[in-house]
């Protein structure tokens, strides 16, 4: 199924072609190509925003993920109709990934795909 690729952030550049991909070959490694997935390049703000309001740290981090199935860890959800064929959303915090890059002398598009897997 699609790979949703949201940038909602101006602070760092994303290149959106070497991140789907990695997105789409993860999915094809775990059995889960059916499976449509969002995922969100947020910046500090709204990790921060995110973060305070679902796990009470109202701090930014790297990355949030908002499971549209609940499942034991290693286990595919078992959809009973086409619209549950979700996987649900996950938000990389790229702009902390970069400031966290730039300390350590790390790539950053090297390190971005990371936190997904």
């Amino acid at each position: 199924m699609s790979v949703v690729l949201r940038n909602a952030q101006r602070a760092v550049p994303v290149r959106r072609v070497p991140l789907r991909r990695a997105v789409c070959a993860l999915r094809a490694a775990l059995g889960a190509s059916r499976f449509d997935v969002g995922l969100v390049c947020a910046g500090n703000g709204l990790m921060r925003r995110l973060n305070g309001a679902y796990r009470q740290r109202p701090e930014p981090t790297d990355v949030l993920s908002f499971p549209f199935h609940r499942v034991t860890a290693g286990e595919l959800p078992r959809p009973r109709c086409r619209d549950e064929y979700n996987l649900g959303d996950i938000f990389l915090g790229v702009e902390y990934i970069h400031q966290q890059c730039r300390a350590t002398g790390e790539d950053f598009d090297s390190v971005l795909a990371v936190p997904f897997v």
